[in-house]
């Protein structure tokens, strides 16, 4: 599963780790991903969507058809 949210386009940060003697690393900073699926009234199915914690409380927010809308009009696939 790769690091991204359907709904609100998340991905990596790239950044460095520093350390004491201030050496720097390369790390990635990955967001809060889950899968999660939801009833989808308007076609009788469930959908399982890959979404960041900020996503899935936008979802609780808009509600489910709005958030898929979202998701298709950014030419995803769901």
């Amino acid at each position: 599963m790769s690091a991204h949210c359907q709904l609100t386009g998340t991905q990596p940060g790239f950044g460095n780790t520093v350390s004491h003697s201030h050496r720097r690393t390369s790390r990635r900073f990955d967001p809060n991903i889950q899968r999660k699926r939801y009833w989808l009234p308007s076609e009788g199915r469930y959908v399982r969507l890959t979404l960041s914690a900020k996503g899935i409380k936008t979802v609780d927010t808009i509600g489910i058809e709005a958030a898929v809308a979202r998701i298709r009009a950014r030419g995803g696939k769901v």
